[in-house]
């Protein structure tokens, strides 16, 4: 099979195409034909090395979380899944394999595709979906009602939390460029904050939540923009991130938290239903082959994308 793999981390050019041996699967594991994966800053994050103490030094390594496929085996333990079904998943391992012609994932992690969507559009939704979905609902316990900030509410993860969080009801803050404003409105957002012209942290407006999906806020510098019991939520695994956590759990009031995504097909599950009843879609930005996966790289470290990068894997 088709695989693009890196033998070491580095920049773009460590991505190889390369032929590799279709995997076999255990018991409880499903073997997927991909049709299509996406690009998600995570990826990258490991290519550099930025997390090499999590994802070790196991070579080739094959990257990318993001899958929609085809079953074309089952293991024996498997009993939700059959070869034909149509899936969309997101690897529940620390490195990812996504970026290949077949894939193996475990059953807990995988759900039926939302019939509305393509495979390209599908492969779009799992991680950036999921990060938002559990952002906005474990952690910030999300109300009808509550008047929730999105900080970067054009991106992947923020695109979607803008339509998560008006399909729970709430009074929806989306912070973007000026040339994006028009887009977040468009995906639901009550009210939108150019970054280039105005600090949302300077605003007199409290918010239930603050979803700071690009990270360059803290819980001490938006402390003033949440309610008493408000609750800050940032998607940068930083050891302070984790601290500040820790630290205002223990204490009454404003709490800061760490949305750390977990794969769980039964929320992918409830991602689906909302896409289902169309108070969710995904945005594709561009795609790309699997053999320009690099391309796809550049681009989202750009930190400018709007929506996802989609690769589509021919085979």
């Amino acid at each position: 099979m088709k695989s693009v793999a890196i033998n070491h981390y580095g920049g773009t050019d460590v991505l190889h195409l390369i032929d590799l041996p279709t995997p076999s699967i255990k018991t409880n594991e499903i073997l997927v034909k991909v049709h299509a994966t996406s690009v998600n800053p995570i990826d990258w994050k490991i290519r550099q090395g930025m997390l090499q103490l999590l994802t070790g030094y196991s070579f080739p390594m094959i990257l990318g979380f993001d899958i929609s496929g085809e079953v074309v085996e089952a293991g024996t333990a498997v009993t939700r899944f059959q070869p034909g079904d149509q899936i969309y998943a997101c690897f529940d391992n620390l490195t990812g394999g996504a970026y290949t012609e077949y894939a193996v994932l475990s059953e807990k992690a995988a759900c039926p595709k939302p019939e509305k969507l393509c495979h390209k559009e599908a492969a779009a939704v799992p991680l950036a979906g999921l990060t938002a979905l559990q952002a906005l609902r474990d952690e910030g316990k999300i109300k009808t009602g509550y008047s929730v900030l999105i900080n970067g509410a054009s991106g992947g993860v923020g695109s979607f939390a803008v339509q998560i969080a008006k399909a729970f009801a709430t009074q929806v803050t989306g912070v973007c460029s000026g040339k994006n404003s028009e887009f977040v409105k468009q995906l639901g957002a009550d009210r939108v904050i150019d970054y280039t012209q105005q600090d949302f942290t300077k605003d007199t407006a409290k918010y239930d939540i603050i979803f700071d999906v690009v990270g360059n806020q803290s819980f001490w510098n938006c402390q003033d923009c949440l309610q008493p019991n408000g609750v800050y939520i940032t998607t940068q695994p930083y050891p302070v991130n984790f601290l500040e956590s820790f630290v205002t759990a223990l204490l009454p009031g404003k709490k800061a938290k760490v949305v750390v995504v977990k794969s769980n097909g039964l929320d992918l599950k409830s991602l689906k239903e909302l896409i289902e009843v169309q108070k969710v879609r995904p945005v594709i930005a561009q795609t790309y082959p699997l053999s320009a996966v690099a391309k796809a790289h550049q681009e989202s470290e750009q930190g400018h994308v709007v929506g996802k990068l989609v690769i589509i894997v021919e085979n």
